[in-house]
């Protein structure tokens, strides 16, 4: 079975919900199943500093996981236009894969939410892309050709999916056209692996 990775981190469960998405999208393709992964804390948490349970559930990456997998797609919230350290402090132990090349060749994508409209989305995008470039792998994001991302009034990059988690909002849920954009881009790299494999 193809199988295609999608690592994630999450605080406030936005980056989560469109995770959720995505592997929805993974899932159309037959052949293709997902699997969610998330990256370990950096530091402990208190009880009033409680992660989501639902996001506690998912079972913590291992370099297995990227080692067995047909495509990454990586997810984080925004922290001032950068990925969250957390996402980044796992990419960089993985010296040992890029060296023996195990990523190569493999499609790749990107996802992010953030907590306003403007809170540096496509940077963050972009820096999820710079070391899945030195890995090698194949990029890709959404197109165009997807209605939702020129109708979309919240998230939705052609760089890759993305949600606003806008405190101003009534419902802190995503967008028919985040989960859109989210879907859609789980099902692109999911037929992209499927081809390569």
């Amino acid at each position: 079975m193809i199988n295609v990775v999608v690592l994630i981190y999450s605080k406030k469960g936005g980056t989560l919900q469109l995770a959720e998405e995505i592997c929805k999208g993974i899932g159309s393709v037959s052949g293709v199943e997902s699997r969610l992964r998330r990256v370990d804390e950096l530091k402990n948490r208190s009880v009033q500093q409680r992660l989501n349970e639902k996001y506690e559930k998912i079972q913590i990456i291992n370099k297995k996981d990227i080692i067995n997998c047909h495509g990454l797609i990586l997810g984080s919230p925004t922290r001032f236009g950068n990925m969250a350290a957390e996402l980044k402090y796992f990419i960089d132990q993985t010296l040992d894969l890029w060296i023996s090349g195990e990523l190569v060749g493999k499609p790749g994508a990107v996802f992010t939410s953030t907590g306003s409209l403007h809170g540096g989305q496509e940077t963050t995008l972009l820096s999820m892309m710079l070391p899945l470039f030195h890995h090698g792998m194949l990029l890709s994001g959404i197109p165009y050709t997807e209605p939702s991302l020129s109708e979309t009034k919240t998230g939705g990059t052609p760089y890759g999916a993305s949600h606003v988690s806008s405190t101003q909002k009534k419902e802190s849920g995503l967008s028919t056209e985040e989960r859109r954009l989210g879907y859609v881009l789980g099902a692109r790299i999911a037929k992209i692996a499927n081809k390569l494999s």
